[in-house]
C-alpha cells in the first residue's frame, strides 16, 4: 500500500507543528509519494513567502521532494479526475479542484491520502484518508 501526502502535512512539517520525518519513518511498510499538483501548491507557497522566509521554505521543500516521489498527472489520472469531478458535482458534494487532483492520483494508485483536512476528502468514494499522528 502507499500514501499520497497532502500539502497540509508537509506544511505542518515545515512550520514545526508536526514531525513529518518521524511519523513517516514509523510507517516502515508504506510507500510515500506526492501528487504533482501538491508540488505546485508547495512551490506557490515558496514564491509567495516573504524574503526572510523564502530561502528556509525552499530548502525544506527541496529536502522533502528529494525523498518523496512525485506522481505525475497522467491520462489515467485525467480520466479518474473527470469521473470524480462529474460525480461529486452531480451529487452537490464538490471539493476543491486541487483536492480532486490529489484524490484522483491516490485512487489511480490505490493509495491512501495523508491529510489533516479529512473533510476535504470524505466525499470521495473509495478513498481512504489517514490523519498523521
Amino acid at each position: 500500500m502507499g500514501i499520497i501526502v497532502d500539502a497540509d502535512v508537509i506544511i505542518r512539517g515545515e512550520t514545526g507543528s508536526f514531525d513529518f520525518r518521524t511519523w513517516s519513518a514509523n510507517q516502515a511498510d508504506e510507500v510515500f509519494a506526492v501528487a504533482a499538483i501538491t508540488v505546485a501548491e508547495l512551490w506557490h507557497g515558496v514564491e509567495r513567502a516573504t524574503v526572510g522566509h523564502r530561502s528556509r521554505r525552499k530548502r525544506y521543500l527541496q529536502s522533502v521532494l528529494s525523498v518523496l516521489p512525485i506522481i505525475p498527472y497522467t491520462g489515467r489520472t485525467a480520466y479518474l479526475h473527470a469521473k470524480l469531478w462529474a460525480r461529486l458535482q452531480a451529487t452537490g458534494s464538490m471539493i476543491g479542484y486541487y483536492d480532486l487532483l490529489v484524490a484522483a492520483t491516490a485512487l489511480e494508485l490505490d493509495y491512501s491520502v495523508a491529510t489533516f483536512n479529512t473533510r476535504h476528502f470524505e466525499a470521495v468514494p473509495g478513498l481512504t484518508t489517514i490523519v498523521p499522528g
